[in-house]
């Protein structure tokens, strides 16, 4: 089983602090002044219902859809997470389609492409964008580390194992019956 981020909303507030967190550091020059709301294309989004809010983000799936469905093979496994090449990406919405998680979104960046004679023109691309547990660090997602109610956490397996005996022992503990003395 992958690794994947997993958001608790009984815990989340819906500051969003997470996706700042995300964009700062999947931003390149690594110069925060230089973000602009053009350039605010986080890889996770916080929900906010009336009572709840939560951050939704790549499950990163075993036998991902969004790969299965790419014409150009853009979307691959690279290890522990599944990758975009942004090279390889055309922008067409597939992978979007795909996602049974609604993680996947295409996002349009600049590009800086040659005219021919020596001209640079600044266009549009359009590309797939989605969480890639921030493979490019070594303390792995900046987003749990910027939550500050710890409600963001990396699974797996193990992690999900403890998760799952845990919700039982809850449901068990709350339906049992009250004996009287």
């Amino acid at each position: 089983m992958n690794r994947f981020i997993f958001a608790d909303a009984s815990k989340c507030i819906g500051c969003r602090t997470c996706e700042v967190a995300c964009v700062v550091s999947h931003h390149e020059a690594q110069d925060c002044s230089a973000i602009t709301p053009q350039s605010f294309q986080p890889r996770i989004h916080v929900i906010k219902g009336v009572d709840v809010s939560t951050a939704t983000m790549c499950r990163q799936c075993e036998d991902a859809p969004c790969a299965r469905v790419c014409p150009n093979g853009a979307i691959t496994r690279n290890g522990d997470f599944v990758h975009v090449h942004q090279e390889r990406c055309i922008g067409c919405k597939t992978c979007v389609v795909a996602c049974p998680y609604g993680a996947m979104e295409v996002v349009v960046r600049p590009v800086v492409r040659s005219s021919g004679a020596a001209l640079n023109v600044i266009a549009q691309k359009a590309e797939a964008n989605k969480c890639d547990l921030c493979h490019h660090r070594a303390e792995g997602p900046a987003c749990i580390d910027a939550c500050p109610t710890n409600a963001i956490v990396c699974v797996d397996r193990d992690r999900l194992e403890q998760l799952s005996r845990d919700k039982r022992r809850r449901a068990a503990l709350d339906s049992a019956p009250t004996l009287a003395l």
